[in-house]
Formats: structure tokens, sequence, C-alpha cells
């Protein structure tokens, strides 16, 4: 939505539908807000929009209380795009400013520091820096209202670098200190209902927009579980997925559970939701990166309204968009062990764990490994196309971080020896988060662009041979 005027009819109607596709921000009160907040809507005159939170909070305006313009869904705008743009914002959502700072960010890009600060700035209203600062201040609050830790450690599991400068960001976003934004949680200030300690793990409300067929996700993981990695249980509709979680600083476990009933569609049906979850992390640092990891594995970022409006308008899809609105293309938690599995199976993938996963410190019940590492398989299975795999993985010569240029990526996947094309699919439609792969040896037509890999679910899901 690029025209200011289409932006305020949305807010005047309090669209949920674009939450998280833009902010607009109050002149008059100094507050910004989603385009659902249901406050009073104020005159268009004294209105603003801008592209991102973090443009907002660099005009001097305040994260809304009431709308939490902060936890909602990202844009789906950057699971599509390729260029060095959405490349940034995925990387930045994945925490590489917080670890490596604007150069490190850049030296992935392929581009100077400089460039990436024009280029965001001009296109989003906020540079790098801006636009981490508003996610460390999200982590924050999650970890404010959610655990009973110590301020002190808050702020440096957030990602601050200092506890005066992260008292000085919540003060400018939330317009509250620390202890008012814990004061002020959801549900209440009492400690009972916060969990009491980092053992208790961090409870979290992972957000997505529109409908969302949580079964047909739930389903596809039961399907590939890895025992000692992953699991699936309880009975449909009441489903819990849990795994092991390979992250910057440490290792996590993290729990998320099936989203039950079906999807409220017509008249007055809130567009929205969330799936409920739980994380154990060892080392808080990864919260903003694991978080994003699980919503890429369940793609939660999509925008389903303008998905399925494109294949719904598809005879031979629209019976299939019309019986399950809302269905995703899952990705993964680790785009690493993803390949691996896509290329050897889930059997053998059993066996790699038991032979070279690291055996957690403390299994969770039938959790009990990591999957191993590249350079681990590249050192102990050097031959064949898994070593060849494993060794680009674990070199940089394939490269799968969510910012990989996935035209280049999927060429150095194809210049493996024995790597087969449906396999490279697979891992770019999944690893890399693509939202138009075509298997290959199909013929897809050009009007289910750019959302093809969601044409691929609907066929699977229905047991519908592909074209």
């Amino acid at each position: 939505m690029t025209d200011e005027d289409t932006r305020y009819e949305a807010v005047r109607s309090r669209d949920a539908r674009f939450d998280g596709e833009f902010f607009f921000a109050v002149e008059t009160t100094g507050i910004y807000c989603r385009p659902s907040c249901p406050a009073v809507t104020p005159k268009r005159h004294n209105v603003r929009f801008f592209a991102t939170a973090a443009a907002a909070q660099g005009a001097g305006f305040r994260a809304c209380r009431r709308c939490r313009p902060d936890a909602v869904p990202g844009s789906a705008e950057w699971n599509v795009r390729a260029d060095a743009v959405g490349r940034a914002m995925r990387l930045i959502g994945d925490g590489v400013v917080d670890r490596e700072g604007v150069a490190g960010l850049a030296a992935r890009l392929g581009y100077s520091a400089r460039q990436v600060q024009r280029q965001l700035t001009a296109e989003l209203g906020a540079g790098p820096v801006a636009l981490a600062r508003a996610q460390r201040a999200h982590t924050a609050r999650v970890l404010l209202q959610t655990t009973e830790l110590p301020v002190t450690e808050i702020a440096f599991a957030a990602g601050f670098a200092s506890v005066r400068q992260f008292n000085d960001t919540i003060r400018a976003v939330y317009a509250a200190t620390p202890s008012g934004l814990r004061a002020a949680a959801p549900g209440g200030s009492g400690r009972g209902r916060r969990a009491a300690a980092p053992g208790a793990g961090i409870p979290l409300r992972l957000a997505y927009r529109g409908p969302y067929r949580s079964a047909a996700v739930f389903d596809l993981l039961q399907r590939e579980a890895v025992p000692g990695v992953e699991e699936v249980s309880g009975p449909p509709g009441r489903r819990t997925h849990r795994r092991t979680l390979r992250l910057p600083y440490g290792t996590g476990i993290v729990a998320v559970e099936e989203r039950t009933g079906a999807p409220r569609t017509g008249p007055g049906a809130h567009p929205g939701g969330w799936l409920d979850a739980r994380l154990h992390l060892t080392d808080l640092r990864d919260l903003t990166t694991a978080v994003q990891r699980l919503r890429r594995l369940f793609d939660l970022d999509a925008d389903p309204y303008a998905v399925d409006e494109r294949l719904g308008a598809d005879p031979r899809l629209a019976p299939l968009v019309a019986a399950r609105p809302g269905l995703r293309s899952p990705g993964t938690a680790d785009p690493a062990e993803l390949a691996v599995r896509a290329l050897v199976g889930r059997a053998e993938a059993e066996c790699l764990v038991q032979r070279y996963g690291k055996a957690l410190d403390a299994p969770c019940g039938s959790l009990t490994h990591l999957f191993p590492e590249p350079a681990v398989l590249a050192e102990a299975e050097p031959h064949g196309t898994l070593g060849a795999l494993a060794a680009a993985l674990a070199d940089g010569t394939v490269r799968l971080d969510p910012g990989a240029d996935r035209e280049a990526t999927e060429a150095a996947l194809l210049a493996l020896p024995g790597l087969d094309p449906a396999v490279v699919a697979v891992v770019r439609a999944r690893a890399l988060g693509d939202p138009d792969v075509a298997p290959p040896g199909t013929d897809l037509p050009d009007d289910w662009r750019p959302w093809r890999s969601y044409a691929v679910q609907h066929l699977a899901v229905a047991g519908e041979p592909g074209p």
C-alpha cells in the first residue's frame, strides 16, 4: 500500500491485515500505532505513515501502550524480496547487526557499510543501527514482561551495550522506565503471573496475520521429525512441536503449540492470531535470533491474503485455496540441518544424529542431541555428496543464512557433485525461505508467481500431482 489515503482508510477501518506492513503516527499525541489500533481514529492531517517502527521512533514517536505495535508480524515483503534491502532486513532480524555490527552486515551483503546505510534509510526511513535498536527494544520488553530476570541481565541479554543505553532506549520507545514497563505487563503485574525464573523458560506469543492452517504445518513436522532432535506429541488439534536449537551464543529447546480450531473467516472475524511457544535458552542473548528462526520455520510473516488472492484466481487451485485458506509454506529453524536432511532423508538423518550429534548437557525428555554441525560431518563423512555438501556449508562455499543470495546459492549447490536438483529446490524453498520455487521438471504457470512454493504446498496437502 503506497498511497497514503489508502493507508488511512486501512487505519480508519482498523484493518489488521496490514499490521506490520506499515505503521502510523499521530502528531498531536506523539504516539505510533499498528493499523488495527482500537483507539479513536485520528484526523487525517495529524497522521504520518512509516514503513518501519524504527523510522517512527527515529522521528520522535513512542510506541502505543494499547496496541503494542512492536508485537505485530513482520512484513511479508522481506520474505519475497531478493534485493539488498530484503536480504538486509532478514539478516537484521536474525541479529547480525548486534553480533557483527554494520560492517558485518555489509560484508554479508557484498556492499560497503555506507551503501547499506544509504539504501535502508532511503527506502525505510531508518538505517541498520536504528532497525536493530527497535528490535532490541522489543526483545527487552518481552523479557521484562515475561520473566523475573534482573533488569541489568535483561539489558545485556537484549543486546544493549550498556545499562544506560538500555534505559534511554526503553524511555524513548515506550515512554516508561524498565520497571514501569514490567509493572504494565498484560494480565497484571503480579509476580505469579510471569515466569518465576529462567529455568521456567520464556513464554511467547508468535503472532501471525490472517488465517493459519496449523494442522498442515504440524502434519509435516510430525512426518519429518528426527528422533533425538525433535518430536511432535499430542492428539491432532492439540499437538506440541519440540526441538533443540543451535544458536550463535548457546543452545535452546523450544516448544510450540498447535493452534486449535478452524481459522475464522467472514464478516466480524479477527484476521490473525498467534502460536503459543516456550523457549529455554542457555544464553538469553539468543532470544531474538531464536524467535526469528521459529517465525521462519512456521512461516508466520507470510501474507495469506496476497497468496490466496493470486492462487485462488486459478481454476485448478481455487477449490484448494477455498478449502485451506492461509496454508503456509514451512521453512526451517536450522538451514544447514535442513539441507543435510533434504539430501539424506529422515532415517539416515537419525543415524547421523546418533553418531555425530552433540549430546545436550541435560536431556529434555526424548530430546537428547543437537543436529551435527557441517564441519563435524565434513570430517566424519568426507566422501560422496554428503561430504561435499557438508564441506561447502562449513567453508562458506554454500551460504544459507537469511541474507544469502538465492540465485548464487542455488548455483553453488548445483555445482556440488551428485546433488539432485530436486533437493536443491527443497533447500531453496525451505532453507532460504523462497516463496516462489517450482520443483524441477514441472511447469507451474506464471500466474502463480510469486507464490509457487505455496501452490506446491496446496497440491501436496490435497494429494494432487504437480503439473
